[in-house]
């Protein structure tokens, strides 16, 4: 089945694993070289309005995604691990 960005951006995502409801997806990484989709970003909320900043965002590997359901993402991966990126924002890796 084909989906579009904006199809995916509706679906809630869950971790079966924990049954833990992760977020909505709010953008994806792919790899330029072989046009391939790698991972899909949550991004983390926001803290008193926005105020205080912002969680860490979360990346789900595209190997780790189960199931694309009619309304949600199911997933399976472990408790996150923190990382840092060039621009010194933490994240929040899946798998």
């Amino acid at each position: 089945m084909v989906y579009s960005f904006n199809d995916l951006k509706c679906k809630e995502i869950i971790n079966v694993k924990t049954g833990a409801r992760l977020g909505f997806p709010d953008d994806v990484e792919f790899d330029s070289c072989t046009a391939k989709i790698c991972r899909i970003i949550v991004y983390g909320r926001a803290k008193f309005f926005g105020l205080f900043g912002r969680e860490d965002d979360l990346f789900i590997k595209w190997c780790n995604i189960e199931v694309i359901g009619e309304d949600t993402i199911l997933v399976s991966c472990d408790i996150p691990s923190k990382c840092t990126n060039n621009c010194g924002r933490r994240h929040r890796k899946f798998g």
